[in-house]
């Protein structure tokens, strides 16, 4: 889109009072005392034409009473050393696992190619305006997702019930990692351990080669096991030793969410030695993990490249990226298309987590954030398609050498990446060695993911802490305690009935209704309580063009309706968490799950009626008060430019009213 210099606009007076005793600090900008609605909230407000400073004040307000106006209330925030830096964090925080096996699995689930209708509709609905949103509201704010709602005080629950969600994602999705990390270990072998039926966790129906074509007269199958041939009754039933060494090795998963059973310390161990990573991965802010990304965001493509070379060339992968690519159009129909499609964009998007704002809050206040937006959307999606074709070549494969349909291959989720891939690996040539490649790969995929997840949250803690309480280490410490409660969580998740823990939080707590929820609100409070041309506004006081005017349009009416319409969807076709298709949790299980989801939804009713009811006066009058924003330094250094800085005031000039005069 070519840029379009703003039109000038009517001198802008800026009325800022100093005193030694009360230095300036951040205003509410009280609604009373009759000033206008743009002095009130301590924005510029614009000389009328012909207007002047009479007796009754500046812009209006009466005598003796400065136009409330922010102050420093919190140190200078650092930014990306390059811009560069900003977009491959963002693009190594979307772009993680989920890309590589959520995605392709929900294709297969739900009809293969018939899926990219609804997700592109979608994203162009719904993604790419929410993303645009949180980066641009983090960098017109320069805060996390706590601080960022300042914008409208009254919804600050926003912040917390964002912060309460990556908590949880945090939590949970390390876990991935600790089981790529432990496959990582066990590929330094010279015979890799899930590729033969000899080892003590394998049990009588352990097969390695299926030879399905042997049984199309019933006869019996001459296919090769450890106790000797097989009917093929028992072929049907057979399993592969991926299979096996995932189910019972690395999970060795009990048979229900109460039979807890005994620690995998060996999971422990590598659990432990991915949080010691992403600790010093964050520990030391974005001038380090902005130098991290470019090496654990770029990485995984190379590896991907070479595994669907590898992929394309095993027999069967024809089928697969055919299933992949045709749709099957009477899955249209179905709701749960639709609120999957929904979901993985958010989830995928990393849409509200509160990041994506932490992420935009340290760029230069004038960087080209729409600009930015369109790109690493490009970026996010071509990522999730380009790994379908890897991924259904190689389920292709497997599929012809099991006899089945490819939609029967890894049906539980993150086991496509710890079953189809491995099986991939295990068929190449020095297999060790692509095996320790790719797991390398699947870590640092997810590596950056949980280390920018991290960030976010701990920027949204450090945004709440007053400059005054500037202490060493803060950030160290903070780090550090954030870190030490997740692993404790993450104990749970390395028993027997871990993956069954996992899944709870995967379904609950980070994904599903408590992001359309988050992305319903954030849209209604930017669009009608702050206001969308109002902010669109700013957008353009920022980027120096205005944005074409469907983002407008999305936010106030189209991306509302359809994260309420999916959210409406969820909630009547709501079905039982089940694993696998065979067990059902528990009643108590899902009431654990919902507290989760709740825990962060609830945030938003009741931090707005809390606010509410501790204010004063009629309800216009506590709505207009605190709907009101809170400006930081750096919106009147860029909207006033005639102000070199707001430190330069000097306090030897007591009760001292300065007025600034400036073009826009």
């Amino acid at each position: 889109m070519e840029k379009q210099t703003l039109p000038a606009s009517s001198c802008s007076l800026v009325l800022l009072e100093e005193t030694r005793k009360n230095p300036l600090l951040l205003t509410n900008g009280g609604a009373g005392g009759g000033y206008p609605p743009s002095a009130a909230n301590g924005s510029l407000v614009p000389l009328a034409p012909g207007s002047s400073l009479g007796p009754t004040g500046a812009c209006g307000g009466p005598p003796g009473k400065p136009v409330p106006v922010p102050g420093p209330g919190y140190p200078e925030r650092e930014t990306w050393t390059r811009q560069m830096d900003f977009m491959m964090s963002c693009v190594g925080f979307a772009v993680g696992l989920g890309n590589v096996w959520r995605f392709p699995y929900l294709c297969y689930k739900n009809g293969g190619g018939v899926f990219l209708i609804p997700y592109l509709l979608i994203v162009f609905v719904g993604g790419i305006p929410i993303f645009f949103l949180e980066i641009a509201l983090g960098q017109f704010m320069k805060a996390g997702s706590i601080n960022v709602w300042n914008i409208a005080p009254l919804f600050k629950g926003l912040g917390y019930s964002s912060m309460v969600i990556v908590f949880f994602c945090n939590t949970y999705y390390i876990m991935v990692l600790a089981w790529g990390f432990y496959y990582l270990i066990k590929s330094f072998n010279s015979t890799l351990p899930w590729s033969t039926c000899d080892n003590e966790w394998n049990t009588p129906s352990c097969i390695e080669n299926f030879r399905h074509q042997d049984c199309v007269n019933g006869s019996i199958a001459n296919a090769t096991v450890v106790g000797g041939n097989m009917t093929c009754a028992e072929l049907a039933n057979a399993q592969s030793p991926i299979i096996e060494f995932w189910e019972r090795k690395v999970l060795n998963i009990s048979s229900g969410l109460g039979e807890t059973g005994e620690f995998n310390w060996e999971l422990t161990l590598c659990l432990m030695a991915v949080w010691v990573m992403v600790y010093f991965c964050v520990w030391k802010g974005v001038k380090s993990t902005g130098k991290i990304v470019y090496f654990t965001a770029t990485f995984p493509y190379v590896v991907l490249v070479i595994l669907l070379v590898r992929g394309v060339t095993l027999p069967g992968a024809y089928d697969g990226i055919m299933y992949y690519i045709k749709p099957d159009w009477s899955k249209l129909g179905e709701a749960q298309v639709w609120i999957d499609a929904g979901t993985q964009i958010f989830f995928s998007y990393a849409i509200g987590l509160g990041a994506l704002t932490a992420l935009g809050s340290y760029n230069r206040f004038n960087n080209d954030c729409y600009k930015d937006a369109f790109v690493l959307a490009m970026i996010n999606s071509g990522t999730s398609f380009f790994a379908g074709f890897v991924v259904f070549s190689i389920l292709g494969f497997m599929a012809a050498e099991q006899g089945v349909d490819i939609s029967q291959v890894a049906e539980s989720g993150p086991g496509l990446a710890f079953i189809a891939y491995p099986k991939a690996v295990s068929l190449m040539p020095v297999a060790p060695l692509w095996a320790a490649l790719f797991f390398f790969m699947l870590l640092l995929l997810g590596l950056d993911s949980q280390f920018v997840g991290v960030e976010g949250f701990v920027t949204g803690i450090l945004d709440l802490l007053p400059g005054k309480q500037q202490y060493r280490y803060k950030r160290e410490i903070s780090v550090a305690v954030c870190c030490s409660l997740c692993f404790i969580i993450d104990l749970s998740m390395v028993t027997q009935a871990g993956m069954y823990v996992f899944q709870l939080f995967d379904y609950y707590s980070a994904s599903g209704m408590t992001l359309l929820w988050q992305a319903f609100w954030e849209c209604i409070v930017v669009s009608w309580v702050y206001g969308a041309d109002r902010f669109m506004d700013d957008v353009a006081r920022m980027i120096g063009y205005r944005p074409f005017p469907w983002m407008k349009w999305c936010w106030s009416f189209i991306t509302p309706c359809v994260c309420l319409g999916i959210f409406m969807f969820h909630l009547v076709n709501y079905k039982p968490l089940t694993y696998n298709n065979q067990y059902v949790y528990p009643w108590w299980g899902e009431v654990i799950g919902w507290c989760m989801a709740l825990s962060s939804m609830l945030c938003i009713p009741v931090s707005l009626l809390y606010k509410l009811f501790r204010a004063k006066g009629t309800f216009k009058e506590r709505w207009a008060h605190l709907t009101t924003p809170v400006w930081g330094n750096h919106h009147l250094e860029y909207m006033a430019p005639d102000i070199k800085s707001l430190s330069s005031l000097s306090a030897a000039d007591d009760n001292k009213v300065i007025i600034f005069e400036s073009v826009m």
